[in-house]
């Protein structure tokens, strides 16, 4: 691929930060304060804000609820886009009430079960009102021990709520997809009711073509080959986009990246080579075949807002890396059966340095080179540190 087309390509990126990660977090042990945290969802989405304003690829912002509950949306959609982003994915909960101790919607109650759903079918209609495009659901049910709960009646009650959640979506977000996250252990240990992409997979060929696996890049068993997963959901057309993350061992929530940049790569290899990096026909969304960029992180120990930069900068330059691939040669090689040959193709691209590519990328956008050092210097972070006095940080209690 030509410089200039990838640079075009990487200019059209969108990359999506979440909400939360401009609140306070932390480990299972201690949620740690930091200076200057948003108080509540129209500062987090300021500071969202301030992540488009200096990668210029982060235009919408997830939101959690009920972290992120408000009176009216329409006007935290307005004020999304008066600081330039718009609202993107709408995220339940389903895990921080002590009705879901044995699980959500598939807990065996069908009063909490009914509970669980409604609250899914209200962040539909929070998505119709903000605009969003996706509804992003991720469960925390499962069990513990053996004979705990029937694991076939709990996978009808998730298909069951699925499909209720679904029709409605259907009804009133015409322009919704359904994005169906998995997660292979954690907080369950017995059994997890959606521990895999093939559970999540058949969930949504019985739900209909708006309902999509979401692939969390920390969310799999050591030695998972993840690009195996995304190249196989690309072939069904059932990729409905990523939560990028990085994890050294069993948690996630790294910046995407920190643990294994190369594995980053290869996704994104599998990405470019499936035409799916950015929107194949703007304004057609029967011809688009991309896939949504999410991060899913909670910096715990960095500065929020520049923890968020880095790791929209860490996607960028996978992205750049695999776009500079000769696919014509490394299909050439792979015909011929030149093993090392193919590899060396790829590999001389994951050597490559892009950082020039990306600093004139945006230098063309009207943007400064070095995105951490233009929002360093802006002066936001002393502001907020100055103005933010007072009241509960947003956190995992919010």
């Amino acid at each position: 691929m030509e410089a200039d087309q990838i640079r075009k390509l990487l200019a059209r990126q969108h990359i999506e930060t979440p909400s939360w990660a401009y609140a306070n977090s932390g480990t299972r042990f201690k949620v740690f304060n930091q200076q200057g945290i948003p108080r509540d969802a129209y500062e987090k989405i300021a500071d969202a804000a301030q992540v488009h304003r200096y990668t210029g690829v982060a235009p919408t912002v997830a939101i959690h609820i009920p972290w992120d509950t408000v009176d009216d949306y329409a006007d935290l959609a307005r004020f999304a886009r008066d600081e330039g982003v718009a609202i993107g994915a709408v995220n339940p909960n389903t895990f921080q009430e002590d009705d879901y101790r044995l699980g959500s919607v598939c807990n065996p109650d069908p009063k909490i079960r009914r509970k669980a759903i409604d609250h899914l079918i209200e962040c539909v209609h929070i998505g119709a009102e903000t605009g969003s495009k996706q509804l992003s659901l991720w469960f925390a049910d499962g069990t513990n021990y053996p004979g705990q709960d029937s694991i076939r009646d709990r996978q009808d009650r998730m298909a069951d709520a699925l499909a209720q959640t679904y029709q409605v979506m259907t009804d009133v977000a015409p322009e919704m997809t359904m994005l169906v996250e998995y997660k292979f252990f954690e907080p369950a240990f017995y059994t997890m009711d959606l521990p895999d992409w093939g559970t999540s997979l058949l969930h949504c060929l019985h739900l209909g073509e708006r309902a999509k696996v979401l692939v969390d890049t920390g969310h799999h068993a050591p030695g998972t080959n993840i690009e195996m997963i995304v190249a196989l959901l690309l072939r069904e057309g059932r990729l409905g986009g990523f939560h990028f993350n990085s994890r050294f061992y069993a948690d996630d929530d790294l910046i995407v990246g920190a643990a294994d940049p190369f594995a980053l790569f290869r996704i994104m290899l599998e990405i470019v080579q499936a035409g799916a990096v950015v929107p194949s026909a703007e304004g057609d969304p029967a011809a688009d075949n991309s896939v949504a960029f999410m991060l899913d992180q909670g910096h715990n120990l960095e500065p929020k807002i520049p923890g968020e930069i880095r790791s929209v900068m860490n996607v960028q330059e996978a992205t750049a890396k695999a776009l500079s691939v000769d696919l014509d040669a490394l299909g050439t090689a792979r015909q011929a059966g030149d093993v090392l040959g193919a590899n060396g193709i790829v590999m001389d691209a994951y050597n490559t340095d892009v950082r020039p590519l990306l600093e004139q990328v945006r230098t063309d956008m009207g943007l400064a080179p070095d995105p951490l050092a233009a929002y360093a210097a802006s002066g936001y972070q002393q502001k907020i540190i100055e103005e933010r006095v007072g009241g509960t940080a947003a956190g995992w209690g919010a």
